[in-house]
């Protein structure tokens, strides 16, 4: 069985909300021991005891909350935000006002910065820099006066979260890219293996079916044209027929996974003239393209596969249902040339005069017509027993010059 290549979800912030799992029950116990070997200073010691019930079995608890962006919902990050600033704000009424003017500890202690992190590690450096500002003010709330130590904290604390903030939008950026990359990678061998497969099989079926049809003649020929028709068109299908798309991440909360999105086209960006051609390729009409894309402004790549629409139904209208057509696309500098040739018996002179003067303009309006009001032009030439040959030549900027010609 051929082995089928998937892109694996990954996730480079991850160990960031691990890391910041443990930090959270580091802190907590560095707060409730500073807490303790202080205990005799504080005048009301049962608050800080009360606070410090709160904040332990609140840590424990949402412990999975911190487990990833997902988990991490914004009513968590409020009521934990809220858990660190009253902490800050009781300290004044658990410690004793000298030890508060003095520099010493809040309650929460450096388990606040936790908090602030996970707003960082959700929402990045805009998320970090509103929680850090919080913070800021309840600190200076708390000693009542911007003193020199507290600045410095405040500061640090805020530097760190919308620092780690920016590196996490920057890490989704690059894991969203990297996804793609290696999502389009794993789809493009897909696609040439299956090529491969539909080659060795399918394709080569049609193309037995076309010759041996051929060969027997009467219904079976039939069968055979048809079958050179679809193996044309599933040719094609295979070789480049495939609808480009894009690949997109989603749940950031366990990293980069990728699922297809259908492009749509940007309105007045170019197209790729080949692709609006292909459907005329069949076992009567062989199709010679670049290998590189045709670009043309959507309107003049519409109107130049139009014309030469017309052309073959006029290969097919008064050459015969069997008669061969060739089409054959030219990308030069400053226009494209498409040129329509068929082996038919050609047409006689004077003879396209003498339609358009009894109200036929197919070849007036439907070929000419269209290139004229592209600014390009539409040469024919046919050789009686010889074929026709009709020159469809467009410039590369064939929309402005349409624009001009509508506005006179």
């Amino acid at each position: 069985m051929a082995k089928r290549e998937r892109v694996m979800r990954m996730s480079v912030e991850q160990p960031l909300w691990r890391a910041l799992t443990a930090y959270r029950v580091l802190t907590m116990l560095y707060a409730v021991g500073l807490f303790a070997t202080a205990y005799d200073e504080f005048v009301r010691p049962w608050v800080a005891v009360a606070y410090f019930a709160v904040l332990c079995g609140w840590t424990l608890a949402t412990l999975p909350r911190v487990a990833n962006a997902a988990r991490c919902t914004k009513p968590f990050l409020a009521a934990d935000l809220t858990i660190a600033v009253t902490g800050i704000l009781l300290t004044t009424v658990a410690d004793a006002h000298e030890r508060v003017q003095a520099g010493g500890p809040t309650l929460p202690s450096i388990w606040t910065a936790g908090s602030v992190l996970a707003f960082a590690l959700k929402g990045g450096w805009r998320w970090a820099a509103l929680a850090s500002s919080l913070v800021a003010v309840a600190n200076l709330a708390e000693r009542g006066s911007p003193a020199r130590d507290t600045v410095h904290n405040v500061i640090l604390v805020c530097i760190a979260s919308v620092a780690i903030g920016y590196v996490v939008e920057v890490a989704r950026a690059s894991e969203r890219t990297l996804a793609r990359a290696l999502e389009i990678e794993a789809a493009t061998r897909e696609r040439e293996r299956l090529a491969r497969d539909i080659h060795d099989s399918v394709l080569q079926v049609l193309a037995m079916v076309q010759r041996r049809g051929a060969v027997i003649g009467g219904e079976a020929a039939e069968l055979g044209r048809m079958a050179g028709e679809q193996e044309v068109a599933l040719r094609t299908l295979v070789s480049g027929g495939l609808v480009p798309v894009s690949r997109v991440s989603e749940d950031a909360a366990e990293g980069a996974l990728v699922r297809a999105v259908e492009e749509e086209p940007e309105p007045g960006g170019p197209v790729d003239l080949r692709a609006l051609l292909a459907p005329y390729a069949g076992a009567l009409v062989s199709l010679a393209e670049p290998g590189a894309p045709v670009p043309l402004a959507p309107a003049a790549a519409r109107e130049v596969a139009a014309a030469v629409g017309a052309a073959l139904d006029n290969v097919r209208r008064h050459a015969g249902e069997d008669a061969r057509a060739w089409i054959l696309v030219e990308d030069e500098p400053d226009e494209v040339i498409v040129t329509v040739r068929d082996d038919g018996p050609g047409i006689p002179e004077g003879r396209l005069v003498q339609a358009e003067g009894e109200g036929r303009l197919g070849v007036a309006q439907s070929i000419r017509g269209r290139l004229r009001d592209l600014g390009g032009s539409a040469e024919l030439i046919s050789v009686p027993g010889q074929g026709t040959e009709v020159e469809l030549k467009v410039p590369k900027d064939a929309t402005d010059t349409r624009g001009k010609a509508e506005q006179r």
